[in-house]
């Protein structure tokens, strides 16, 4: 599949077959994941992978407990049999910027120094990375925040305290299901977005 093809055809997927996804595919998402840019090459992301019921089953009872299932709006993407969690090490990027070669942008100090903390936007590009790769495996795929339920999924799957999970990324079969909500919004034109040599 072409990038231009895999990009306009990339949406956020809520349903699921349930069908496992073969782990070799898993693999090569995590790889092109692994893949993205990163600030000053600090390589700050990290991918947990849950496979199989009791793994993702793990994953929902924390985040959604089965109580409050029955009036989740989203009820395929329960079933999706992979779920990969995007975890973030900042300390990672501080240590990268104190070497010697970076120790002069001062954003080896910690993390306060950062003005745009570049370990969202580099899970950002690993996330994308991802969803892309998951379109051209004809899979379907969703990202989504975990909230208010960070630090329980952190504990529940032993992600060091020192680390932030970005988000959680589906992936599966796709299953018919309508779009978000979102989906009706117009996107914004080119000559909307491009600002051509000054705003």
């Amino acid at each position: 599949m072409e990038l231009n093809e895999a990009v306009h055809g990339r949406r956020m997927v809520r349903a699921f077959t349930g069908a496992p996804v073969d782990r070799a595919v898993l693999d090569r998402l995590c790889d092109l994941a692994r893949r993205a840019p990163s600030a000053g090459h600090s390589q700050g992301i990290d991918l947990v992978v849950l496979e199989g019921p009791e793994a993702v089953g793990r994953y929902w009872d924390v985040t959604l407990p089965q109580p409050r299932r029955a009036g989740f709006r989203w009820p395929g993407l329960v079933v999706a049999p992979s779920l990969v969690l995007v975890v973030v090490d900042p300390g990672a990027y501080v240590a990268r910027y104190a070497e010697p070669d970076k120790a002069a942008t001062g954003l080896g100090s910690g993390p306060g120094a950062w003005p745009v903390p570049y370990w969202w936007v580099d899970a950002g590009a690993a996330v994308e990375h991802l969803l892309l790769g998951a379109v051209d495996e004809e899979l379907g795929a969703c990202l989504f925040g975990l909230f208010g339920h960070e630090e329980a999924v952190a504990v529940a799957f032993g992600i060091p305290a020192d680390r932030r999970i970005a988000g959680a990324i589906a992936i599966g079969h796709p299953a018919p299901d309508e779009p978000g909500r979102s989906a009706s919004r117009p996107r914004r034109s080119l000559d909307e977005v491009v600002h051509r040599g000054r705003w």
